[in-house]
């Protein structure tokens, strides 16, 4: 069993050994056949503080949407187990409990072209949140609530009566970040949340977010691609690879001192606004493998510029080098320089 930290009070979210594997059939005449699985998620265990932004990358496909979407329970789970503020949400059975679940923790979506109801309003998208967590709201109430959470996101009183199709995409994950806030929830796990915006747009969506943060004392599962925009909002960072978190750390020293040969790789590869500078590069050898026939030993190993033959034969523990810096590595690399 890999454990991060004990279980506390200041525990917001709790994962133990949590994986999710799809399975893979081929057709036959009479009946499927399982030929496989796919590791999307595999004994991941990690424990998000009360008032935190925890950042979560790694390259597309490595598991992190779908490790968000298991959380909050839109993905059953294969095998593991979630706690939420002391209750297992796996367990959770009745209506009554997940309604609870639901409002505790919420999601905002990487596409904001294809995350809002064309057919209805702003203040219908909205409005539904309450209809469905019933909160015996009149209508006028609800419109008052409605045109405050536009407030709250940058938006005026007059955009609840127009459509989706009416806004820009900044402006459209504005009404998403809205939606999320409706019900007043303690988590909100951010999908790529700026991915598909221009920079600038970018950097108004982050601002507010961190903003709401403050406001509300909200706490984050911040999932995107961009290392740079994890490090501007995050407190601490994980990164992931073939479904496994392979290093976490405090935000500044996940980035002055990774200890991951994968993780040195991802940060060389930010762009700098300063193309006179000389930089290490890192470059990866091969392809990243596939999720269904997983290496042997440890993951990275067929790219790794440090791989041993302790490398394909044992896979690497989870383990705490410094206070809260966790690395998957037989050989952790201690760079002489800084990568940015």
């Amino acid at each position: 069993m890999v454990t991060i930290t004990q279980s506390s009070d200041n525990n917001l979210l709790e994962l133990r050994n949590l994986s999710k594997l799809f399975p893979i059939y081929v057709k036959g005449v009479v009946r499927k056949t399982l030929i496989g699985y796919i590791h999307a998620v595999d004994d991941v265990s990690l424990d998000i503080k009360k008032g935190e932004i925890f950042g979560l990358v790694g390259e597309s496909g490595c598991g992190k949407t779908t490790l968000g979407r298991v959380i909050l329970n839109l993905l059953p789970k294969t095998k593991g187990e979630v706690t939420f503020d002391g209750s297992k949400i796996h367990e959770l059975k009745s209506r009554k409990e997940e309604l609870w679940f639901r409002k505790q923790a919420q999601l905002i979506f990487q596409d904001p072209y294809l995350s809002l109801n064309p057919r209805l309003t702003v203040s219908g998208i909205i409005e539904e949140v309450f209809i469905i967590h019933n909160r015996g709201m009149t209508k006028k109430e609800r419109r008052e609530r409605v045109n405050q959470l536009l407030n709250l996101c940058g938006l005026e009183d007059y955009h609840a009566l127009r459509y989706p199709h009416e806004f820009s995409g900044g402006q459209r994950q504005r009404i998403g970040i809205a939606r999320a806030l409706a019900v007043e929830p303690q988590l909100i796990v951010a999908d790529e949340p700026v991915s598909a915006l221009d920079v600038a747009v970018q950097a108004q969506i982050l601002n507010l977010l961190k903003d709401i943060k403050k406001r509300f004392n909200l706490t984050y599962i911040f999932i995107a691609h961009d290392l740079s925009v994890v490090r501007h909002i995050s407190d601490r960072i994980a990164v992931m690879y073939l479904g496994r978190i392979v290093e976490l750390a405090p935000a500044e020293e996940f980035v002055s001192k990774p200890r991951h040969p994968y993780t040195q790789a991802l940060i060389a590869a930010i762009p700098i606004p300063d193309p006179t500078k000389d930089r290490k590069r890192i470059i990866l050898i091969g392809d990243v493998a596939s999720p269904i026939n997983l290496p042997s030993g440890c993951r990275f190993r067929t790219r790794c510029n440090f791989a041993k033959q302790k490398c394909s034969e044992e896979e690497p523990k989870f383990e705490e080098i410094t206070p809260g810096h966790f690395v998957a590595c037989h050989f952790p690399v201690e760079l002489t320089e800084s990568l940015i």
